[in-house]
């Protein structure tokens, strides 16, 4: 795996937590890279974003506030609506079959109370319809986005009632999908996000720092 990937997964991971910094010794020995490659990655994955180099004192990852996580947020609800919609316009009968077997699975995570089951099975549908759709650009930039907001999209996650919430929501997106039905793809999406932004600003008003049971 190249170096700038390997430390952006590491990140995303949750192996690196916001603010920590960034020691390129420590980076070289941990990833077995030369310290020019390991200042080259991150050079790239400030460029991402995803880390901050703060002058005479090195590297450390990017900390999102919640305003800038709204904002994200945002621009997820344009870009996964229209992968949504060209999604609906491409999938064929083996896709379909996928889709429906990732919201059978995401129903059996919520009755079973599987949060990190249901948090991969989330990413995993989202991943896939980025795929289906084949809209290239978006893609890369979901993925960008998707590194930026890691932190935010965990507690989300952890919310006490939030698979419950958007269980129905991904489930429409699929149902759209597998219809055909672009227009109904791309509003089921943005709805989606819509409830996304609204649980951030309530998990934020709670104070709430929610960890893996």
């Amino acid at each position: 795996m190249p170096l700038v990937e390997a430390i952006r997964e590491a990140i995303i991971g949750g192996e690196f937590v916001p603010n920590q910094r960034l020691v390129e010794a420590d980076l070289s020995t941990q990833f077995d890279a030369s310290r020019a490659s390991v200042r080259s990655a991150l050079l790239e994955l400030a460029n991402e974003g995803l880390v901050e180099r703060i002058q005479n004192r090195g590297a450390r990852v990017r900390a999102v506030s919640l305003d800038e996580a709204v904002e994200i947020s945002e621009v997820r609800m344009v870009l996964e609506g229209l992968c949504a919609a060209h999604a609906a316009a491409a999938v064929t009968g083996v896709e379909i079959r996928e889709l429906r077997a990732i919201g059978a699975s995401m129903r059996e995570a919520v009755a079973e109370g599987d949060l990190l089951g249901y948090s991969s099975l989330n990413q995993e549908l989202h991943r896939r319809v980025r795929e289906i759709g084949g809209q290239r650009t978006a893609s890369r930039l979901l993925e960008r986005l998707r590194g930026q907001n890691v932190r935010h999209q965990f507690r989300l996650a952890m919310h006490p009632g939030r698979p419950a919430v958007s269980l129905p929501e991904h489930l429409a997106i699929i149902e759209a999908i597998c219809t055909h039905d672009a227009d109904a793809a791309e509003a089921a999406a943005r709805k989606h996000l819509r409830s996304v932004i609204d649980t951030l600003r309530e998990v934020d008003r709670t104070g709430q720092e929610p960890r893996p049971r």
